[in-house]
């Protein structure tokens, strides 16, 4: 059974003008900030769903993707390789409700409507003679996205894998596998794009390349700077590509290659704590006001930065003093608060570059329309059944609204690792 809870007040301080701005003027929120209005945040999250995913997958389920898509970025050469960033990211993050149970009839028709264009688009995506057939090895870019199209795979296998038809599975695996000509860098987070790719391909039955498997892996792990956090190579980064990349891809990847080695079952339990700690202090980064800091390079993903809480969140493994409905509300807030900014979306309806807005001087020369989508990756609690606490408990606020308020909490700690499970880990 569905509730409807008091967003407002969960989210504290969304001003008058920001209510005003949603997108979604059906969710009939109040314009007094902190007074009751009832919104169902499954309902808003969904909403904010459709308005990410139709205009991608609809057109690309109709092989117009590449005739509709505007393409923005300071760099032209980006128009070759945006429209796989577009359909690998999306599917990353809504992979999961596509495959979700316990629905509403409402929402399993919505469901069924985006499942039959998900699986139009991988077969459009993947079919040399498609108008919309995207490039899988020209360059070095399309590593990354073929990695987030094998990690949405591997997130939904019954859907994206399984409901295809024997034609499209054999298309699939060709493409996935001409992404092997790209050498894989050593020297940062693109070490995870080829493991990622290989761990889809094993799981589709297929040989795989250990060079670009487990060996990428257990150099990612070797970067393991403490409290949560890896290097992005050698260096420490202050930006959000533990969350981006890092986390949900180790975790994804390991969750397959330790069913084939089982020396790898530690790592992957260490990983998890790690992930676990990381998704805690993100939590944490939520201001009382649902805005968060722009800090790094790649901040034009949005509420991407999220993607590592929302995965453990999915997963149920959040630490035991983070409840999920908290989590809930912080990130609903950010959601809200982001999605409403004006300029975000274009006429169109297509995202346009920005952080709270459109802001196109906040992109680096690697980001174009299709980059944007990477922000989808938040929506994987969607995953969970309506009647999962992360969905039916009611509103609570979240860390930093609670201490801002003064309310008495538990002093955080770092996560210390005794030196010989580190030592293992490499």
């Amino acid at each position: 059974m569905e509730r409807r809870r008091d967003f407002l007040k969960c989210a504290a301080v969304l001003g008058a003008r920001t209510v005003f701005s949603s997108p979604f003027p059906k969710l009939q929120v109040q314009a007094q900030p902190g007074t009751p209005a009832e919104v169902n945040e499954r309902a808003y999250w969904l909403a904010v769903l459709e308005r990410l995913a139709k205009p991608v997958l609809e057109n690309l389920a109709r092989g117009e993707l590449k005739k509709r898509m505007p393409v923005e970025s300071a760099n032209p050469d980006r128009r070759k390789y945006t429209h796989l960033e577009a359909l690998g990211r999306l599917l990353a993050g809504i992979a999961p409700w596509l495959a979700a149970g316990g629905l509403n009839e409402s929402e399993a028709k919505q469901q069924q409507r985006f499942v039959s264009w998900a699986q139009a688009s991988l077969d459009a995506a993947t079919d040399p003679k498609s108008a919309d057939f995207m490039n899988f090895h020209d360059g070095s870019q399309p590593l990354v996205d073929a990695a987030f199209l094998a990690q949405g795979i591997l997130r939904a296998p019954q859907i994206l894998w399984f409901g295809l038809d024997m034609r499209v599975r054999k298309q699939l695996i060709a493409a996935l596998r001409s992404s092997r000509v790209i050498p894989t860098p050593d020297k940062n987070n693109w070490v995870l794009f080829a493991a990622m790719i290989e761990a889809a391909l094993q799981t589709m039955g297929e040989n795989t390349v250990e060079e670009r498997l487990e060996a990428p892996v257990r150099r990612m792990l070797r970067w393991y700077v403490g409290d949560g956090a890896y290097g992005d190579g050698e260096f420490f980064h202050f930006d959000y590509y533990n969350s981006f990349v890092i986390h949900p891809m180790l975790l994804d990847v390991l969750a397959v290659v330790k069913q084939k080695d089982r020396e790898l079952e530690g790592a992957y339990a260490m990983e998890l704590q790690r992930a676990r700690r990381y998704a805690d202090i993100l939590e944490r980064l939520i201001a009382p006001d649902g805005t968060f800091p722009s800090m790094g390079r790649s901040t034009t993903y949005r509420f991407g930065a999220f993607h590592a809480l929302a995965q453990v969140s999915l997963m149920r493994e959040l630490p035991e003093h983070l409840k999920p409905e908290q989590v809930r509300c912080g990130m609903s807030a950010v959601i809200f608060k982001m999605i409403g900014a004006p300029g975000t979306f274009d006429d169109g309806g297509w995202l346009t570059i920005g952080f709270c807005g459109h802001q196109p001087s906040l992109a680096e020369s690697y980001i174009s329309t299709g980059s944007l989508y990477l922000c989808a990756t938040a929506l994987l609690p969607l995953g969970l059944s309506p009647s999962d606490a992360f969905w039916s408990a009611p509103a609570m606020p979240w860390t930093s609204q609670r201490i801002w308020s003064g309310q008495a909490l538990p002093a955080d700690h770092a996560l210390v690792e005794p030196s010989a499970t580190r030592e293992r880990s490499s």
